[in-house]
């Protein structure tokens, strides 16, 4: 009896083991007819751009927010910012994870010089976390800030440049 208790153990083990997958900031959901996105008429479904670009917008709002994006997205965005006709993408440094009632975002900031960053990065979720409730219906389980940046006025100035001949 006690080598099939051992057994079950080391078989409980493995099991528990293999379970062990990367866990998901939000929920499914799909069971909660609480959801404003669920009725007895049908359901909704929000894709992922969709609360990205909600939350950029949201982000940008807020005083002492420069931009978004870590250094090279804001270059890549520079350089398509100088095509004609091309698009501003509202969705630069910003992650989200969508489920069917929960949104976890994860925002990339460059804010101004002189602005309290903890009293911004506050601003900044509650902006956003209202945006995307107010807009989606979606309940907002996190809004994680990561500040990689700081603007300084002057310091993307290009200097003049002299020329030879007059």
């Amino acid at each position: 009896m006690s080598a099939t208790t051992t057994t079950d153990k080391s078989t409980d083990n493995k099991a528990a083991a293999d379970n062990k997958a990367p866990t998901s900031r939000v929920s499914a959901g799909s069971s909660d007819k609480d959801s404003k996105l669920v009725s007895d008429q049908g359901t909704t479904s929000i894709a992922d751009i969709v609360v990205q670009k909600v939350a950029g917008l949201a982000a940008r709002e807020v005083r002492g927010v420069h931009d978004l994006g870590g250094g090279a997205a804001r270059a890549f965005g520079a350089i398509r910012d100088r095509i004609p006709g091309a698009s501003t993408n509202v969705g630069q440094g910003v992650s989200v994870e969508v489920g069917e009632t929960q949104a976890a975002v994860d925002l990339e900031l460059v804010v101004e010089y002189g602005v309290a960053i903890a009293e911004l990065a506050r601003a900044v979720r509650r902006n956003v976390i209202n945006a995307i409730e107010q807009m989606t219906g979606l309940d907002v389980v996190e809004v994680n800030i990561n500040v990689n940046d700081v603007y300084i006025p002057g310091d993307d100035d290009e200097p003049e440049q002299s020329s030879r001949v007059q």
